[in-house]
């Protein structure tokens, strides 16, 4: 047995091998380090363009957990119900991350029951819709930032949201 660390969340994995991605932030596989070489990625001090990306990105993951987690509480579909169970997690690690970039706690989760349907089609349309945003925001605002780790963090969750996409383009 070996362990891990995720370079996007910091998580710890246990196993043989790397996972396929973590668990915890759904990082691809090459964000995994071995646990004595392990260093969360951290840029010192930020550039103000970096800081109003990363409060804007914690801003949209924030979001998109409650929206998930709300989705995940009023379907009636266990399969939806445990999809969006999962999304709202890795997003809440997401933002947990950005937490620690910028040096802050993160905040308490508010509601979001008021922006899911009742409609399991609409709310996985609307999930496409918010990931597509992500991903396109994460592109744009890696080429802005002046920080090689933090853009190293930015092409990290741009891969995760279009794993994302392609799960509820699935479904």
């Amino acid at each position: 047995m070996k362990v891990y660390r995720c370079r996007v969340c910091g998580e710890v994995y246990i196993g043989e091998n790397k996972p396929g991605s973590c668990p915890f932030c759904g990082a691809h596989e090459k964000y995994f380090v071995p646990a004595k070489k392990w260093d969360l990625l951290k840029a010192g001090a930020l550039s103000d363009i970096t800081k109003e990306n990363l409060k804007k990105a914690l801003d949209l993951e924030l979001d998109n957990t409650n929206f998930y987690k709300a989705v995940s509480e009023k379907s009636k579909d266990v399969y939806i119900s445990s999809m969006f169970k999962g999304l709202s997690k890795v997003e809440r690690e997401h933002a947990s991350a950005i937490c620690r970039h910028l040096k802050i706690t993160r905040p308490e989760s508010t509601a979001g029951s008021d922006k899911a349907s009742d409609s399991d089609s609409e709310n996985v349309q609307e999930a496409n819709r918010r990931e597509k945003r992500a991903v396109k925001f994460y592109g744009e605002a890696r080429k802005e930032v002046p920080e090689e780790e933090i853009r190293e963090f930015f092409k990290a969750l741009t891969e995760i949201e279009s794993d994302h996409i392609t799960l509820t383009e699935q479904r």
